[in-house]
């Protein structure tokens, strides 16, 4: 099986060469980190001590591992901690927020046996801690190869992925068989992967280490203080934040912000998920009209008064929440499932999503249950910018609604923290026994 997986793998790459090379030229993503992707770890130095190897995919998983990284670095402060993204929006992300803390970041390789191999090779991890569900089978078959224990953490199955895994349980019983620990989010998430062949004494619940991520103010607050000064934000600016949207979704907020201007003195900020889109979405917002500005321009003093402003840049959202009077999350009116609700929640801040929440099912539950949060019902996208327009309407014309939904939402953040402490009980004996068995010899 891991024989044709590899062969599916080699093939798959080689039809999506014309995909790579376009993308490469056009949007200059995969050029970077190449031949780390390929195994090749030359501006990594050797440690002498132990190393703790953490694989976040993108920015997300970035993200939730803040607060683990801390505790990490807290605990084991002899090992070396090495932090490995696939996206190059999570390496730049990874890069900038684990400054001080990582003592290395790099690309992930390729899943064939020889990439992986030589990346293992260089690194020789004590222990491997996977973020969520980055299941790679050549990887992992390595790692058990070498005595590396591997723990899965913050892991979490969506309907989606569980529904395309039964597909291949088979195959995939063998490359859990390769995990010595899944720590997961829910208990909706141990069932899942429990019925894809985990072992139950291997399987155990700790939380979402998002609840414990907030924000991070601290990191924020220089940034938010030249964003508001920027921007002119003060306490009676009414602003709403569409953030990690996908197309449509754009369109449909540029349609929706038309007419709630008619009723509102309101400004409205987009924050698209994908870098690539940046440029179209600063040409939709061109021909709309509307008077604009974008971040990554130089200062001006219209930027003050602009109608609409593009955030094209990464790892700032956390920075502008606190000025947002609502944030639309998005990834969730087109049905992409959704993206992190918490971060804003956690600011206190009033929090509207789609019915596509997939992703995150269970924390949208949660602040349903709470009535702490507005979600939309499914819409047929004709309808959508209707639909949005009247729950904001109700929204930015109900403050007192719009501040308890706020406080409801932060409470819930609030009573859920602790899952960063829970993970690090189970995982601590893990990391110690690694250190004290050390790992196989290279082969």
């Amino acid at each position: 099986m891991y024989l044709a997986y590899s062969l599916l793998l080699t093939l798959g790459l080689l039809v999506l060469i014309p995909h790579f090379i376009f993308q490469a030229f056009v949007h200059g993503k995969y050029i970077d980190g190449l031949r780390q992707r390929l195994g090749s770890l030359t501006h990594l130095k050797q440690f002498r001590g132990p190393v703790i190897w953490l694989h976040c995919v993108s920015v997300g998983e970035t993200q939730a591992a803040r607060p683990l990284v801390k505790q990490l670095r807290a605990e084991f402060p002899d090992h070396a901690l090495l932090v490995s993204t696939i996206t190059a929006t999570g390496q730049k992300l990874a890069q900038q927020v684990f400054q001080g803390e990582a003592n290395g970041v790099l690309y992930f390789p390729f899943d064939w046996k020889w990439t992986v191999r030589r990346a293992i090779k260089v690194i020789n991890p004590n222990v491997v801690l996977i973020m969520e569900t980055e299941l790679w089978p050549n990887f992992l078959r390595e790692c058990n190869a070498r005595n590396i224990p591997v723990a899965l953490v913050n892991g979490r199955i969506s309907r989606q992925s569980f529904r395309r895994y039964r597909l291949v349980r088979f195959f995939l019983q063998k490359i859990l068989a390769n995990l010595s620990l899944a720590v997961m989010q829910s208990e909706t998430d141990a069932e899942r992967i429990a019925a894809l062949g985990m072992a139950n004494d291997k399987l155990v619940t700790a939380g979402n280490l998002k609840f414990d991520g907030g924000t991070h103010a601290s990191q924020s607050s220089s940034l938010a203080e030249e964003l508001q000064h920027r921007f002119g934000f003060d306490a009676n600016t009414l602003v709403v934040l569409a953030a990690s949207t996908h197309a449509p979704e754009e369109k449909i907020v540029l349609e929706t912000y038309a007419e709630l201007r008619k009723r509102f003195n309101v400004r409205l900020m987009l924050a698209p998920r994908k870098p690539e889109r940046f440029q179209e979405v600063a040409n939709l917002i061109a021909g709309s009209g509307l008077s604009w500005s974008r971040r990554t321009s130089p200062a001006s003093p219209s930027d003050q008064k602009a109608e609409v402003i593009l955030l094209d840049t990464i790892g700032e959202l956390p920075a502008v929440y606190s000025f947002a009077t609502v944030v639309f999350v998005g990834g969730s009116i087109v049905d992409r499932g959704g993206h992190n609700v918490l971060e804003p929640a956690a600011t206190g801040v009033c929090v509207l999503t789609g019915h596509n929440t997939h992703n995150f099912q269970a924390i949208v539950n949660l602040l349903n249950e709470a009535d702490a949060i507005v979600q939309l019902p499914p819409l047929n996208m004709s309808k959508a910018a209707d639909c949005l327009t009247h729950e904001l309407e109700q929204l930015l014309g109900n403050p007192g609604r719009c501040a308890e939904l706020g406080k409801r939402a932060k409470q819930i953040v609030i009573n859920n923290q602790g899952a960063t402490d829970r993970t690090m009980e189970i995982i601590r004996p893990l990391i110690v026994k690694a250190d004290s068995k050390g790992t196989l010899p290279q082969k």
